[in-house]
């Protein structure tokens, strides 16, 4: 439907209609990033190296990072919080040892850079589904983007890895301003769509993105939880399993 020459559709999800929307946004990691195998090596790699300076720290971080052998908690800080909280708290246990605040943090920032080149090579995959997804809805006319706790540089890398950037046009990170669930992320997004948040919905697999989409008034919250733990997305207004439940239901 068009609207002021705006193309406007209506999102279906299970039993749940969201009308009049002209943008979505995605989150990054867990939603169409399969990325648990990724951060999973990421923390392990940061507490060896930290663990290998700092003897005794490894497996408390690991457990902070909600990491637990062969898996991590898709609620945990490793997974949802920002690459500068992560930094935070990874020199909160280095502090520990009695170094000043600012070298731990160096420390941290440093050793998460070195696991993060370390792992290069091995970037983590698309869920199946993902780009069909993006294909469909852009097809539909609906303005797409990417707002991740990830940095920016990180969200545009996985935008060109993928070959997106003819679907997703919003590409936000969080860098030195304040991450989910702040609504700014979703707002300044919605400014670079051209859309209102009542006009736009948030798909992701955290409690933060839910919250944050609220906070901005969004026409409403999408929780994936690949894993079917619902307790995870609370807030959604519906909860999904696989990505081929959102589809457009009329222009």
């Amino acid at each position: 439907m068009l609207n002021g020459g705006k193309i406007l559709v209506t999102i279906q999800c299970k039993n749940v209609s969201f009308p009049n929307i002209q943008a979505i946004f995605f989150d990054k990691n867990g939603t169409l990033e399969d990325s648990e195998v990724y951060l999973r090596s990421l923390g392990q790699k940061v507490t060896r190296i930290i663990d290998a300076q700092f003897p005794g720290i490894g497996e408390p971080l690991l457990m902070a990072y909600g990491i637990n052998s062969d898996s991590i908690d898709p609620a945990g800080l490793l997974t949802v919080a920002s690459r500068r909280e992560t930094e935070i708290a990874t020199a909160a246990y280095i502090a520990e040892t009695g170094r000043g605040w600012f070298e731990c943090l160096r420390i941290a920032r440093q050793t998460l850079d070195e696991a993060e080149k370390y792992l290069e090579e091995s970037p983590a995959p698309m869920f199946p589904g993902s780009l069909e997804l993006l294909q469909s809805l852009s097809a539909a006319g609906v303005k797409l983007g990417m707002i991740s706790a990830a940095k920016t540089g990180e969200v545009k890398a996985f935008v060109a890895r993928y070959k997106l950037n003819d679907y997703i046009q919003a590409q936000l990170g969080v860098d030195e301003g304040p991450g989910k669930p702040d609504p700014s992320l979703f707002l300044q997004a919605c400014e670079v769509l051209g859309v209102e948040p009542g006009a736009a919905l948030m798909v992701g697999d955290a409690v933060g993105d839910m919250q944050m989409a609220r906070n901005a008034k969004a026409a409403g919250c999408i929780g994936i939880t690949w894993i079917g733990k619902s307790d995870h997305v609370q807030g959604a207004d519906v909860v999904i399993n696989q990505l081929n439940e959102i589809q457009v239901l009329s222009l």
